[in-house]
């Protein structure tokens, strides 16, 4: 393939906006931050939370495929390498969190911890400096890694080699194991720790499968839109979309597992210091929460992705994938939120401005990268064979 469109639509326009809008949220969130500054920190760390989780998705479903090749990743590699390439970014989003320490995290408060023997013990690990240390190195290694990956992918693109898809799997081999442990870690971090009496084994691998989850879909919803217009529609073929269709299937199921899973455990252990925390998630209205992941999350997106003819048709796998990218914020509301000791649901305004504004500054800076590279990978040594199938 000698030539390498670029992308299609006019994608200038939805930068502007998305910034623009972004911007302005961003802004009216700080104005509420002004007279309820606890709950713009809450409000804010869930919306980071959630677009930090759809950038680390794009990461590893982007490793997955320099690993694993197919189909399917053709189709979606430049929306993968846009979003992983954000991370930057959303190390710097990440600052306003570090001035809310003391309001979101009870083991921030000295007076706290020399009141509690259980955040005495745990103060080795749950203490600012070395939060401060871990949330570096986290930032550190993923924005290495995306920048290895960028580099590797431009190194290909200017001239065949197979050897460049090579090294693109050999990092991405040793990009997975990293993913997975500073996940892991971050996780415990960011969102367990609102509640440091509790615990999970598998907390991380349910953030994870949520993240690629989430990714997914969106990887979905933006081909679905770009293949309206030239050069995706001649690239995107109906089988990708059924392949993209399987995987979120999969991980639509695989999530399910591990959350029952985590349920399951928990609930037959019936142990006091760790059945609290669903307790505060099945009362006070949160339970309608739950359960609407449950069959908005599940059930449904189950029984709809089993059919061959949605899988095919991208509007209407990309209305299955809409309804899992929303549950997949609404999954992260249900998981952070009661930790901050709500008096049961509420959903505060900020809440969803934040998502807005942070959103918003992210898909601006997602369309910028995805505007600064062709549409196809052109030497890449499988697009050959990539075209003939399609």
């Amino acid at each position: 393939m000698s030539s390498s469109p670029s992308i299609g639509p006019d994608l200038e326009r939805v930068q502007k906006t998305s910034f623009i809008i972004g911007l302005v949220a961003l802004l009216a969130c700080l104005i509420g931050a002004v007279a309820e500054s606890r709950q713009f920190f809450e409000a804010y760390l869930m919306a980071y939370i959630f677009w930090l989780g759809i950038a680390l998705g794009c990461l590893a479903i982007l490793m997955i495929h320099h690993i694993a090749g197919g189909h399917w990743g053709f189709a979606v590699r430049r929306l993968m390498e846009a979003a992983s390439r954000t991370l930057p970014l959303l190390a710097f989003l990440f600052i306003p969190v570090l001035f809310g320490l003391h309001s979101l995290y009870v083991w921030s408060r000295p007076d706290a911890v020399a009141a509690d023997e259980l955040l005495r013990h745990k103060e080795p690990y749950l203490n600012i400096p070395f939060f401060l240390v871990r949330a570096v190195m986290y930032f550190v290694i993923w924005s290495i890694l995306s920048l290895r990956l960028e580099k590797a992918s431009a190194a290909q693109d200017e001239a065949p080699s197979r050897e460049a898809t090579r090294r693109l799997a050999l990092i991405s081999g040793t990009g997975l194991v990293l993913y997975m442990l500073t996940m892991t870690f971050a996780s415990i971090d960011w969102a367990m720790s609102l509640e440091p009496h509790w615990f999970s084994t598998v907390y991380g691998i349910l953030m994870m499968s949520g993240q690629v989850l989430g990714g997914f879909a969106f990887l979905i919803v933006v081909a679905s839109l770009l293949v309206q217009s030239k050069p995706y529609s001649e690239l995107i073929q109906p089988q990708y979309f059924h392949d993209l269709g399987n995987f979120l299937l999969t991980f639509v199921i695989f999530w399910a597992y591990i959350a029952f899973s985590q349920f399951l455990i928990i609930w037959s252990g019936n142990l006091s210091d760790e059945n609290p925390w669903y307790l505060h998630r099945f009362e006070g209205g949160w339970q309608w929460m739950g359960i609407a992941l449950l069959v908005l999350h599940f059930f449904i997106p189950f029984l709809l992705l089993l059919s061959r003819d949605i899988k095919r048709r991208s509007s209407w796998l990309a209305a299955v994938a809409w309804g899992v990218f929303l549950m997949c914020f609404v999954d992260v509301v249900w998981i952070v939120a009661p930790g901050f000791g709500r008096a049961g649901f509420q959903v505060h305004w900020m809440d969803l401005v934040a998502t807005i504004g942070i959103g918003g500054v992210w898909i601006a800076a997602f369309v910028g990268r995805l505007k600064a590279k062709s549409a196809v990978p052109v030497h890449d040594s499988r697009v050959e064979e990539e075209l003939e199938w399609a």
